[in-house]
């Protein structure tokens, strides 16, 4: 199927590497700092706070075998000594409580923006993205990067801060330990090169097991927005058991990855709980033999509670270093679309596009889009400012293109093309597209009212203006006939309007933006003969002292067009009015035959 054919071609190296990703990453946070440092301070507390608790309980142990020291008697010091250790642990706590909560409150705040910042980049991003980016990405995929890779980045900033913690609670242990006993110290560290082999043999399976989870998730959403998209064509086609079958296999492909990367998590706990497990038998063995005398059992209590605490950071240590594999993986994905280039930009001396007269001009014009496959093939042609001029010919000839070309969806390969004079390529897009107007084949309506849709280009337009374009094109009337007007909700594609009814609407927007140049891509092609009656009524009011581009399979439409020009394989093959053409018994004389039979 194309979207596993796209899929592969989408799956290209990457280029950006872990460290870029957290470099770039930290800038998205920058605007954030002060925050991040009082979340990292009230961690770098509230960990100091994990650290002191088994010297503090170590303190009280003692107190209770030592006594109350020189003159004193013994319940007097266990008395003072408990009082003391409890008053400490109880600070002790609600430090820790006041630093954790100010520490998590910070961190969630910072990571929301991190992602409200990311996936608006994104969405942008993906707007000023040329049309061959979306020729050759599933809507599925960029619809995953934008939701799923973005949320999975969630955890960046709460994995590396409480990282920081972790490992400073490490190396506070380890210093309290060495202060306590140094022997028995040096027996639990012991432990970590065990534990940093595991980690270099895990990490090498992880970061790909990875990489083809989020591919498989995206390949999944492609199939998912396909078919739900297509559904109609789907059931109308009995197609259903069959698109079951190959979204099944894709959604297999999915489990699979899923399921081994889950498989590369679920190795990790355990093995740093074997070396856990290896590491507090030994403490207990040697630290038998080797602590004697009345703080024995001060020491070997809190000890115990260090060797409890010790592995603690490290197993979450870990844990973090899995989910940041994933969330570097979500990284790689979300700058694999920032970093791709529009094929289509301005240039920085590009100037913005006077009042046009809407003359039009392809000077030796070639284009493909993919190299050895030519669509256009030296157009020459030139068109008057007001003149209607209809494109015809075969399927693929190439009349979307040249409709295609002349909007700056693609730029030309050779030679130019011009407006009043000035190359496309050397104008600014915005002031193009302000007088450039587009009606497809397959209208789109926006959600949101039909007011909202009509004004979509002009979003301060007056209600007066959005029924003076709408009684142009002749919409008002069925408008008019809804119960709620103007204000109707336009449903999911529009489905609560007849394919005609969205054509006029469209229309009615492409009028709002009062364009000089209009381009009509088979704006009739689908609809019954009534339709496009009144299509071609409003159409007639529509583009007088306009330029017009009109493209059409219906060689019925165009009969009174200025000129038709005649494609066929990506070239010009005549051109002349209706009557011209007939008389020249040619292609066109063929084509309005065949249509007139059908």
């Amino acid at each position: 199927m194309m979207r596993h054919i796209r899929a592969a071609q989408d799956e290209r190296p990457v280029d950006v590497n872990g460290l870029q990703v957290v470099m770039r990453l930290l800038e998205y946070v920058r605007p954030y700092r002060l925050l991040v440092l009082i979340s990292t301070l009230a961690m770098l507390v509230y960990s100091a706070t994990e650290v002191a608790n088994p010297w503090l309980i170590k303190r009280a142990v003692d107190s209770l075998v030592i006594g109350g020291g020189e003159g004193g008697t013994i319940g007097t010091g266990i008395t003072s000594g408990l009082t003391a250790a409890a008053l400490f642990l109880a600070v002790n706590a609600l430090i820790g409580y006041a630093t954790n909560y100010l520490h998590l409150i910070t961190l969630s705040r910072v990571g929301q923006n991190l992602l409200f910042r990311l996936r608006t980049a994104t969405f942008d991003h993906l707007q000023r993205l040329s049309m061959s980016y979306f020729d050759r990405t599933e809507v599925g995929s960029n619809m995953s990067r934008v939701q799923n890779d973005v949320q999975q980045l969630q955890e960046f900033l709460s994995i590396f801060t409480l990282a920081l913690g972790d490992l400073l609670r490490l190396v506070g242990f380890i210093i309290a330990m060495l202060l306590i006993k140094w022997e028995l110290a040096l027996i639990t560290l012991a432990a970590i090169p065990l534990l940093v082999l595991v980690l270099v043999f895990w990490q090498r399976y992880a970061w790909r097991s990875f990489m083809r989870v989020r591919r498989a998730q995206a390949e999944v959403n492609s199939g998912l927005q396909e078919n739900i998209s297509g559904v109609r064509v789907i059931q109308s086609l009995n197609r259903q058991q069959e698109n079951l079958r190959d979204f099944d296999r894709t959604n297999q492909h999915y489990l699979d990855a899923d399921l081994q990367a889950n498989k590369l998590s679920a190795l990790l706990n355990p093995s740093v709980e074997f070396v856990t497990a290896i590491a507090v038998a030994l403490v207990i063995v040697f630290g038998g033999i080797m602590v004697r005398g009345e703080e024995a059992a001060g020491i070997l209590i809190a000890f115990a509670l260090y060797i409890l605490r010790f592995f603690d950071p490290i197993r979450s240590l870990t844990m973090h270093y899995g989910q940041l594999q994933r969330a570097m993986t979500s990284g790689q994905h979300i700058f694999e679309v920032l970093d791709t280039e529009p094929q289509i930009v301005d240039k920085p001396w590009a100037v913005a596009l006077p009042q046009l007269r809407g003359e039009i001009s392809f000077e030796d014009v070639s284009f493909d889009y993919a190299p050895g496959i030519p669509v256009l093939r030296d157009i020459n042609l030139h068109i008057a400012p007001g003149e209607n001029i209809a494109l015809v010919g075969p399927t693929g000839a190439g009349k979307t293109t040249m409709a295609s070309l002349l909007s700056r969806l693609h730029d030309v390969n050779k030679g130019r093309i011009t407006v009043d004079g000035h190359d496309l390529r050397d104008v600014a897009r915005v002031s193009l597209n302000r007088q450039v107007s587009v009606v497809t084949q397959e209208p789109f309506l926006f959600s949101g009212t039909v007011k909202d849709n009509i004004r979509y280009s002009q979003p301060d337009a007056t209600d007066e203006r959005v029924i003076e374009a709408a009684s142009a094109v002749g919409a008002h009337d069925f408008i008019m006939s809804m119960e709620r007007g103007y204000d109707t909700q336009v449903e999911e594609r529009g489905v609560n309007f007849s394919l005609g009814q969205r054509h006029l609407i469209s229309l009615a927007r492409a009028l709002m933006a009062d364009p000089r140049i209009v381009i009509l891509d088979e704006a009739t092609a689908t609809v019954d003969s009534h339709t496009e009656m009144l299509i071609h009524e409003a159409l007639q009011k529509v583009l007088v002292g306009r330029t017009a581009l009109i493209i059409a399979h219906r060689l019925s439409t165009v009969r009174n067009s200025d000129r038709i020009v005649v494609l066929n394989q990506g070239r010009i093959v005549e051109a002349g009015t209706h009557q011209e053409l007939l008389a020249r018994n040619g292609l066109y004389a063929d084509l309005y035959a065949l249509n007139r039979s059908v």
